[in-house]
């Protein structure tokens, strides 16, 4: 009788531990900051410009690398056109006439640069002579839907009334791309009481890509959206006048691996923050049935370059009532606070639900989630001091926290202590 022999069967299994911890902050295998970016955008020289951008552009345009472009007073991309930018275009912004470019509902701007050659925005002014708010800035204009009541909203830059409207109910809308671009000097002061922003996003719909931008000496925001629903990968928003990333109108983004880089001479004495979360304007004006901002951001680092706090940079984040706001795998450095909670938000268990924090490292920072009520603070400590939101604690200096924060070389903020990271390049 013939013998049969069975093989032992060994099974491997890797055991994945359930509270295993991922990388905090901005994260990759390589820096991806370098190539495309500019932390000295002042001692730049950029070509004079050839060509002029000025009026309505009602039909389909390419603008090419082997040209720069003074953009002259508000141009209006209508009529459902097609902006199309080549890598490695340059597009200066005139100072006296406000050079501001508008894309209009229904129509598209096509930027996508490459690492290697990026679509670069920036002031017309001369090296040294450069400022926050030498012009305007880019605006979308969209037909995702926004919170305010009749669903359409005028966006009040002094935009010619019949072109300056957003808002409808296509949530996936698309506006087009904008990749490997720089925006640098924008933020115009249009009266005491309103300035543009690097890059304004009103009813933009999700189907917009939007991925690689840095903006940098805005004189207001960075990046401002009024309602709509985008995803944002890879952003910077470096040394901006008021705050880096504000969200309101029933705003619902997703932002992920994205950088804050904030400096207490470059802030706004009424208090500027990393991040401003509100669901609407004005509360007279927003429809209680429709949706209120909520915003979800994943390995973001925002930190301030300065020990010298100088009282213009406070807490990193602040929100206000009825809005949600999840953080969750990234650092914070350098605030008094992390996270401020407007006075109507208290510390009742319902509204603070709408807020998680998880997976931070909280550097230098004197708290960690306060009210702008101080007897609700108390109450606020007791709720995230608990172990659920995995909250890690140190008092490093930047050189100790980061790759490399050398602002005279390409920087590179990822986080040390992460072990994924493969090289400094």
């Amino acid at each position: 009788m013939k013998k049969i022999f069975f093989a032992p069967i060994i099974f491997l299994i890797t055991i994945t531990p359930i509270n295993a911890q991922q990388t905090k902050g901005i994260t990759g295998e390589n820096n991806w900051l370098n190539s495309w970016t500019n932390f000295k955008p002042a001692t730049t020289e950029y070509d004079e410009a050839n060509q002029i951008l000025t009026g309505n552009i009602e039909s389909d345009i390419k603008l090419t690398k082997n040209n720069t472009y003074q953009l002259i007073g508000t141009v209006y991309v209508t009529n459902n056109a097609v902006l199309t930018i080549e890598p490695g275009t340059v597009i200066r912004g005139d100072k006296e006439t406000c050079g501001t470019l508008v894309i209009t509902r229904g129509s598209k701007i096509m930027a996508e640069g490459l690492a290697t050659d990026p679509i670069v925005f920036t002031s017309n002014n001369n090296v040294s002579e450069r400022r926050p708010g030498d012009w305007g800035g880019i605006v979308v204009l969209g037909e995702a839907p926004i919170n305010k009541i009749g669903g359409i909203s005028y966006l009040d830059f002094n935009f010619d009334s019949t072109l300056g409207h957003y808002g409808g109910q296509n949530p996936n809308s698309n506006s087009g791309i904008l990749k490997y671009v720089r925006i640098e000097y924008s933020g115009r002061k249009i009266n005491a009481l309103k300035e543009l922003n690097g890059l304004s996003l009103a009813g933009v719909g999700k189907s917009t890509k939007l991925d690689y931008i840095q903006i940098s000496f805005s004189n207001d925001d960075s990046f401002e959206c009024y309602g709509g629903e985008v995803n944002f990968n890879n952003l910077i928003s470096f040394r901006a006048t008021d705050d880096d990333f504000d969200f309101t109108q029933g705003a619902q983004c997703a932002i992920s691996n994205s950088l804050a880089i904030r400096n207490p001479y470059s802030s706004d004495i009424s208090g500027s923050r990393c991040f401003e979360i509100d669901s609407y304007d004005k509360i007279e004006n927003a429809d209680p049935n429709k949706k209120s901002t909520k915003i979800m951001a994943n390995n973001i680092t925002l930190l301030n370059t300065e020990d010298n706090n100088q009282g213009l940079v406070r807490e990193a984040v602040y929100i206000k009532e009825k809005s949600c706001f999840s953080l969750s795998n990234s650092i914070i450095d350098g605030f008094t606070t992390c996270i401020l909670l407007e006075n109507k938000i208290g510390s009742i268990p319902t509204n603070l639900a709408k807020i998680n924090i998880q997976n931070l490292q909280i550097n230098q920072c004197n708290g960690v989630v306060q009210s702008e009520t101080d007897t609700n603070n108390p109450e606020l400590v007791n709720w995230y001091n608990s172990d659920t939101f995995s909250l890690e604690f140190s008092k490093l200096k930047n050189v100790e926290l980061f790759m490399r924060p050398d602002f005279k070389k390409t920087p590179d903020f990822r986080a040390r202590n992460n072990g994924v990271l493969a090289s400094n390049n």
